[in-house]
C-alpha cells in the first residue's frame, strides 16, 4: 500500500510519465531482453518490431494508474492482461524482472526528474500492480487446475489429425499425450502454445476453433510467410508430433440472452467466431454470419457452415464476400452499405480479422448506431485502439 506522500508524488508526476510512457516502454523491452534474455521467448518479436507490444504495455500501465482507486474497474480492465499471462504461464518470479527494467527505463527517459522519492513511489505503484496481477493469475491457475481435465503449467499434446481448411489455413487436432480428459474451454477463447523450434522455445496464442468435446482441442492456423510458428506448424509438424499447451484464456465469449447475433470475420478471423456461432445456434439464437475472404480458395470452413445451414435453416444466415472473384454472395470488401443491409436491429456484434478490417467494421457499426457495449472484438496480438485508421 502506498504511503500518503507516495500517493501525492504519483498524482504530481503521472502526467509527465503518461506523456513519455510509450517512449519508456519502447526502451524497456530492449533493456529487459539485454539483461534477461531468457524471457525473450515469451514475447512475439514481430509485435516488438511493429510497436504493438510497447503500445499495449503503455496502455495497460496508464489504465491502471487512472483506475487504481476503483478496484472493480481496475480488475476488469486488467482482464486482457491476465488472459495473456495465463496463456503464457507467467509466474510471480517474472515480476521483479519487469519491475527492475521498467524503473531503469523510466530513469533513462526522464533523467534527473526521477529523484529517489519519485523512484520509490513508482516502484511501490508497480509492486501494487504486480501483486494484483499475481493474485488474479493465481486464482485463474487454481480454478482451471480444479476443472475436470484441467492442469497446471505446460501439458504435452499429440497431433492426432490435420485437415486443410483452405489454401493457407490448416486445422490441427490435439489430444493429450497422457490419455486423460481435456478441460472444457469457453467458445471464442484461445490457448497458449509452447513450441521448441531449432532448440529455442517459442510461445504463441491460437484460437480454439471448435466447441469443447472433452477429448481434444482444435487449432486452425494460417500459414504466414513471415510467421516463425505458423510456418513451423505447416511445414514441419506432422501427425504424431507433440507440443505443450497452456490453459485456455480470452474474454471474447458469447454475451447477452436472446438478442440476434451478427458475426463478422475476415480471413482467419473465423477461428474464434465459428465456435461462438455453434454455441449460439444450439441456444436457439438467430445468427448472421458475414465472412470476407480473398476468394473461394482462401475461404476456410465453407463446408462446415453449409452443414450448419442445413441443421439450422431458420436461425442461420450466411453471407460471403470475396475480394478477388464473384463466386461469393458479394464481390469487394465489407463496407457500411453491406453492414446496413445485414446488421439486425438490437444485434450483438462480434468481429475479428486484420487490424484495418476491424477498424472499418467498427466504424461502420458505430455509424449504424450499434453501441460500444454491443460491439465485441479481439486482436490476434497486442490490443490496439480501433478509433482511428
Amino acid at each position: 500500500m502506498l504511503s500518503p506522500s507516495q500517493e501525492e508524488i504519483i498524482k504530481a508526476t503521472a502526467p509527465v510519465v503518461a506523456e513519455h510512457l510509450e517512449t519508456i516502454t519502447q526502451r524497456f523491452y530492449p533493456l529487459m531482453f539485454a539483461r534477461y534474455p531468457q524471457v525473450m521467448p515469451l514475447f512475439n518479436q514481430t509485435h516488438q518490431q511493429n510497436g504493438g507490444q510497447p503500445r499495449a504495455l503503455a496502455k495497460s500501465v496508464l489504465a491502471y494508474v487512472q483506475l487504481r482507486q476503483s478496484p472493480a474497474q481496475a480488475r476488469a480492465t486488467l482482464e486482457t492482461v491476465v488472459n495473456k499471462h495465463v496463456s503464457l504461464d507467467i509466474q510471480p518470479e517474472h515480476y521483479p524482472i519487469v519491475g527492475e527494467c521498467l524503473m531503469a527505463a523510466i530513469g533513462e527517459v526522464l533523467g534527473d526528474a526521477v529523484t529517489p522519492e519519485v523512484a520509490d513511489a513508482w516502484s511501490a505503484l508497480y509492486q501494487e500492480l504486480a501483486d494484483l496481477l499475481i493474485e488474479l493469475e493465481a486464482e485463474r491457475y487454481s480454478a482451471f487446475e480444479q476443472q475436470p481435465g484441467g492442469w497446471r503449467g505446460p501439458r504435452r499434446f499429440r497431433i492426432a489429425a490435420t485437415h486443410q481448411e483452405s489454401r493457407v489455413i490448416r486445422s490441427f487436432i490435439l489430444e493429450p499425450e497422457d490419455g486423460g480428459p481435456v478441460a472444457a474451454h469457453v467458445p471464442g477463447q484461445y490457448i497458449g502454445v509452447k513450441l521448441e523450434i531449432d532448440g529455442e522455445p517459442v510461445y504463441r496464442h491460437y484460437s480454439l476453433s471448435d466447441t469443447p468435446n472433452g477429448r481434444s482441442y482444435r487449432l486452425s492456423i494460417k500459414r504466414e510467410e513471415s510467421g516463425v510458428a505458423s510456418r513451423y506448424f505447416h511445414d514441419r509438424m506432422r501427425v504424431g508430433d507433440t507440443l505443450a499447451l497452456l490453459p485456455p484464456a480470452g474474454e471474447l465469449t458469447l454475451s447477452g440472452d436472446e438478442e440476434p447475433l451478427i458475426l463478422i470475420s475476415g480471413g482467419v478471423g473465423q477461428t474464434p467466431l465459428l465456435p461462438i456461432a455453434k454455441q449460439a445456434l444450439e441456444q436457439g439464437r438467430r445468427v448472421t454470419y458475414l465472412h470476407a475472404a480473398l476468394d473461394a480458395e482462401h475461404h476456410a470452413f465453407a463446408e462446415t457452415l453449409a452443414e450448419l445451414r442445413k441443421t439450422h435453416p431458420e436461425t442461420l444466415n450466411t453471407i460471403t464476400v470475396y475480394e478477388r472473384d464473384d463466386s461469393g454472395d458479394y464481390q469487394g470488401r465489407i463496407n457500411h452499405a453491406l453492414l446496413a443491409d445485414y446488421v439486425p436491429s438490437q444485434a450483438r456484434c462480434y468481429f475479428v480479422g486484420p487490424h484495418g478490417f476491424m477498424v472499418a467494421v467498427n466504424q461502420g457499426l458505430e455509424r449504424l448506431g450499434v453501441p460500444a457495449e454491443r460491439r465485441h472484438f479481439e486482436h490476434f496480438g497486442p490490443a490496439e485502439a480501433l478509433g482511428a485508421a
